[in-house]
Order: structure tokens, then C-alpha cells, then sequence
């Protein structure tokens, strides 16, 4: 099963093989039937949708049954009979309390908070054990992102969080939530698929460097900026040149292996830095909303007022937490939607 495949064993296929392997798991997923989530958002297994199989130790202690059997019968052992049959009905027994671990399990899944793209997005999933049998051993499961093992007692809920590794910006979705089980012996994998209605949002990656961002939006005239010691107003950051004052180099982006930034400061406490999609000359997408996350960033941790200028979105001037939250939404739905609910 795709579970039981270690990145190991997926690193020594070859690339055809992989293809392969990955169009036969997309067609046999595509048969399977999905627990979609009720009126309530909460998903609850039904008895069709939970498939089992053996495991390799399944797998294993079948064929010990088996040899057990000819044993006894070419040498009609009654008591080898009875001891093969014995350990037959207890692998029959794992088998039922697998599927029945899964039966009307109660699921809810929420999205966390934004991340930036090469960043694993956070969601919570809740698992709710109704009625009177408790869950054991519920491992969740989506992409290469996977959770620990939990333990739902009965009639009890529990919140296990699931890491899901992001590739791009924007809304990053669960496609197929896979909720399985080995209980009791680890003879059958229980699963089912979920397909919960639950997003995270998903900010570019920042840039290690930035150009120095603007200072003025559009043909408004405002007072020019001096660049001067001992001034409060931040004004942008540009590379390191030899003779800087190292008051004004960035520590902080230093620490994080970005090379020395030295930060500019000006003396026009009235200005505003503006972050303009038209003053950066890279021609790639995502190179531009790279840097201009970079320059967001700089920009709050300055705790300046900026303002942000993408092709057909202005955000005004401001600053805070929740202005740059907006700007961050404008850079991660640009041409993809309306930043107006960035995540649920």
C-alpha cells in the first residue's frame, strides 16, 4: 500500500516506474468513495466507505497459517488443527475490531494560520469518538504530510494537528484526508477517504534581498528623504558597502543567512514607503511577488507606514499587524481570487 511505501523505496524507482505507479493510485483513488462532510461540517465514516486489506504482517501470519495446515493434515495432528483454526478465527477477529475502529468516526477539519510557500500549512483535525467505543491507533494521512497516532477515547474528542508541506502561494486545500488504522494486532489496514472543505492560506516566499522600495505613489509630490544618522523614519534596506555604520546593518536578516542588509533611515517623519509592482524590473510572476514579500516584511519590521501597488489593488498607507496580514493576502491571491476571507 502507498502508506507502507518509505521515501527510501520511492527514491530507487525509476522514473517511468514512478509515473506509472503514481497514474495506477490516481485511478484506484478515483474509485474509491470519499466521506464528505455533513450540514454540520463534521465528517462521519459510514460502514461503505471504510476499505481493509492485510499488511505485510497480514500477509505473513496468513502464510504461517497456511503451512501450519499442511502440517497438521499430512500428519494428522488434531491438536496442530486446532491451535491453526484457533489463530485463523483470532486474524478473523483483528479484521472485524480494524473495520469497526473506523465505523462512525466523527471528523472536523479547520485550516490554521497562514504560512509562507516552502512552509508546512497547519490544520486541525477533530476527532470525535461517538457512542460508546473508543478509537485506537487513528493515523491521518494527506501527501507526504502525516500525523501522529491517536487515541480517542469513547464518547471523548481529541485535537491532532496535521503538517501539509506547500509548494506555491495561495489557498492551499486537503484534496483526500486518509484516516486509517492497524489496531488491534497490525494484521489489516483499515482507511477511508475524507474530503474535508477546510484551506490555509498560503503567502509567497520571501526574498533574501529586496531593491530599496519607493517613496511616493503615483504623481503626488511629497518633500524629498535625506538619509541621515540618528533620524526614526525607515525608508528601505540595500546591500552592505564597506565603511556602513554597523548600528544601521541588520542583525536579524544576518542571523537568518540573508547576507548584510543595512537598513536606510530617513528624517521625513511624514512620508510613506510605497511597495510598487511597476518599480521592480524582474519579469517573472513570482520573482516580483518574492520580492515584494521581502520588502512587505522589511517594511513591518521597521514599523513603518507603507503602502502596497499591484496591477489593479492599491492598499493605503499604514502599519500594523493587520495591514501587513492584508498586503501578504493581496501578494498570495494576486490573480487568483479575492483576498477578502483569506483563509478558513
Amino acid at each position: 500500500s502507498r502508506s507502507e511505501r518509505t521515501p527510501a523505496k520511492r527514491a530507487v524507482m525509476s522514473g517511468p516506474a514512478r509515473r506509472l505507479d503514481s497514474r495506477l493510485q490516481r485511478a484506484f483513488a478515483g474509485l474509491l468513495r470519499r466521506v464528505s462532510p455533513g450540514a454540520d461540517g463534521v465528517a462521519r465514516v459510514r460502514a461503505r466507505q471504510i476499505y481493509i486489506l492485510p499488511t505485510g504482517t497480514g500477509m505473513t501470519y496468513a502464510g504461517v497459517l497456511m503451512l501450519m495446515l499442511l502440517g497438521s493434515l499430512n500428519y494428522q495432528n488434531n491438536l496442530g488443527l486446532l491451535f491453526t483454526f484457533f489463530l485463523g478465527g483470532v486474524g478473523l477477529i483483528a479484521m472485524h475490531h480494524a473495520w469497526f475502529d473506523l465505523l462512525g468516526l466523527a471528523l472536523q477539519v479547520r485550516g490554521g494560520q497562514p504560512v509562507f510557500a516552502g512552509e508546512p500549512a497547519l490544520f486541525e483535525v477533530g476527532l470525535h469518538a461517538e457512542g460508546r467505543r473508543a478509537r485506537y491507533d487513528i493515523r491521518l494521512r494527506c501527501g507526504d504530510g502525516s500525523a501522529e497516532p491517536a487515541y480517542v477515547p469513547a464518547g471523548d474528542q481529541r485535537l491532532v494537528p496535521l503538517a501539509v508541506p506547500t509548494l506555491r502561494r495561495g489557498y492551499q486545500r486537503i484534496q483526500d484526508l486518509q484516516v486509517e488504522t492497524r489496531h488491534p494486532m497490525g494484521l489489516f489496514r483499515a482507511w477511508c477517504l475524507v474530503a474535508p472543505d477546510a484551506t490555509t492560506l498560503v503567502y509567497p516566499a520571501p526574498a533574501r534581498h529586496a531593491p530599496e522600495p519607493g517613496h511616493d505613489a503615483g504623481d503626488s509630490r511629497r518633500p524629498s528623504r535625506s538619509i541621515q544618522d540618528g533620524a526614526e523614519d525607515y525608508i528601505g534596506s540595500r546591500g552592505y558597502r564597506p565603511g556602513d555604520s554597523p548600528r544601521h546593518i541588520d542583525w536579524k536578516d544576518y542571523a537568518r543567512e540573508r547576507g548584510l542588509v543595512v537598513k536606510q533611515i530617513g528624517g521625513d517623519q511624514g512620508q510613506e514607503v510605497w511597495i510598487d509592482w511597476s518599480a521592480l524590473v524582474a519579469t517573472d510572476t513570482e520573482v516580483r511577488l518574492s520580492q515584494l514579500t521581502r520588502q512587505v516584511l522589511d517594511a513591518d519590521a521597521a514599523q513603518v507606514r507603507f503602502g502596497l501597488r499591484l496591477p489593479g489593488v492599491v492598499e493605503g498607507p499604514a502599519r500594523g499587524a493587520e495591514h501587513t496580514r492584508r498586503c501578504l493576502a493581496r501578494l498570495a491571491l494576486f490573480e487568483h481570487g479575492n483576498p477578502t476571507h483569506p483563509a478558513r
